[in-house]
């Protein structure tokens, strides 16, 4: 049975929504219009699929019905019922059910895994060992070419996250203790990897509009909070930026890391829970 809600009630809900999509995207809005690329702030636009007025509609999730909401009712995935607007479930299901079930899969059995601590960041540096091309070009290499592929050498690279191996050099993929295939995705993604939490983001939105929008805004803030920590601790220099490094090649460096990282692992399984509630509730419909 779905919960209707005024218009008085769930337009100052949406429009508070809009803000907080509006003071999060202004920047990479700007920069969209011809400014100078983003390493840090643009990755979850250009690397996910999303778009910011994607991102800016609000949607109460299922079991949420809106009144005078009919320009609502050519959304995707919404339909008008009795004067009232709400997310079309069977519809969602039908187009969507075996994405959500492989994201509970996935994300259940990420969240029954303890969080692995002590890669170091250290997948970005793969992706440019012993190679004259860098992914972010406009950006200097803090250690140049020669001391990153050293920093690499005398490092054990544990990284288990397909998204991030599929990256790496052809120099440095046997130099990782894991050869990840998308095909293992379930069986290694574990809570410590800083990608597997960027990655909640993109799981929430493929729920969307079956789940509510702050779910989604809020595992956006950390994607773009762990992104932070993805780039300072990358071999790119960011100072010009304001970004101050993490040093990984440094004992202190790694300790700051793994403090960071212990605090989005957190977060990440805070959030992954509650995907893991709405899977639960989506799937749960006839």
């Amino acid at each position: 049975m779905s919960t209707s809600l005024s218009y008085a009630a769930w337009a100052p809900l949406a429009a508070a929504h809009e803000r907080r999509v509006e003071q999060l995207t202004a920047a990479h809005r700007q920069r969209s219009q011809g400014g100078k690329a983003h390493p840090v702030e643009d990755f979850l636009f250009t690397y996910y699929s999303y778009r910011p007025r994607l991102l800016r509609r609000w949607h109460p999730g299922i079991g949420v019905g809106l009144e005078d909401a009919e320009e609502r009712a050519d959304w995707p995935l919404y339909r008008l019922a009795d004067g009232v607007t709400e997310v079309d479930l069977p519809l969602f299901l039908e187009k969507r059910g075996s994405t959500v079930r492989f994201i509970r899969s996935l994300l259940t059995a990420t969240a029954d895994r303890p969080a692995m601590l002590g890669c170091f960041g250290l997948h970005e540096w793969a992706m440019v060992y012993r190679s004259g091309d860098v992914r972010h070009e406009d950006w200097p290499l803090r250690l140049g070419s020669a001391g990153t592929d050293e920093v690499v050498e005398r490092h054990t690279v544990r990284c288990s996250h397909y998204d991030a191996f599929r990256f790496f050099t052809d120099e440095a993929r046997p130099r990782n203790t894991l050869q990840p295939t998308r095909e293992q995705q379930v069986a290694l993604e574990q809570p410590g990897c800083l990608h597997a939490g960027m990655d909640l983001y993109k799981w929430a939105y493929k729920l969307s509009p079956a789940v509510p929008s702050a779910l989604v805004l809020d595992c956006f803030e950390l994607a773009r909070d762990v992104r932070v920590l993805d780039m300072a601790a990358s071999p790119y220099d960011l100072s010009e930026l304001g970004y101050e490094p993490v040093r990984i090649e440094t004992p202190d460096g790694k300790a700051e890391y793994v403090r960071r990282q212990k605090e989005f692992a957190v977060r990440g399984q805070e959030l992954r829970t509650r995907l893991i509630d709405s899977c639960d509730e989506i799937l749960s419909h006839p």
